[in-house]
């Protein structure tokens, strides 16, 4: 399955959600509300320059079955606040929710943790460790490795 950056919608819905250049959470959050057929997807970003770590970062994925072939677009709503060549970001998905299931969780933990900002969603415990931080599941820590991975792929290549 493919998954390509879609730079043109990327722009059109963080304009018209009015998205802000530090809350890529709030941002795909309120992207998915207002995008028909939307997963709301937390993870990890890669930016192709130093210092070449991993950003916990928020999306909005768009799946298209056309030919037999299933792509799927990331539409970041943060993507014109970051200036950013887009051929230089690289997504690493660890966490999806449909609109329905992130209404639910964003209602109970808004019932539960009435002071605590409810994004980002990590899901049920176990968590990992990643770094230097515990949050998330075995699919964040999986996430965070393989974004690791490339963060250490293009520093031996900008090294050279």
């Amino acid at each position: 399955m493919n998954k390509a950056l879609d730079e043109t919608l990327s722009l059109k819905i963080a304009e018209s959600i009015k998205s802000k250049g530090d809350t890529p959470f709030e941002n795909a959050y309120r992207a998915a509300l207002a995008t028909k057929g939307a997963i709301y997807v937390q993870g990890f970003l890669v930016l192709g320059e130093q210092p070449y770590q991993p950003i916990e970062h928020g999306w909005i994925e768009l799946s298209n079955v056309s030919d037999n072939e299933s792509v799927v677009s990331i539409v970041d709503p943060t993507l014109p606040h970051m200036d950013k060549d887009p051929q230089q970001l690289w997504y690493f998905a660890a966490h999806s929710l449909s609109v329905k299931q992130l209404k639910a969780v964003i209602e109970e933990s808004k019932e539960d943790y009435p002071e605590d900002d409810p994004l980002p969603i990590y899901g049920d415990a176990p968590y990992e460790y990643y770094g230097d931080v515990m949050l998330g599941g075995q699919e964040y820590l999986a996430a965070y490795q393989a974004a690791e991975a490339k963060c250490r792929e293009l520093k031996e290549f900008n090294n050279h």
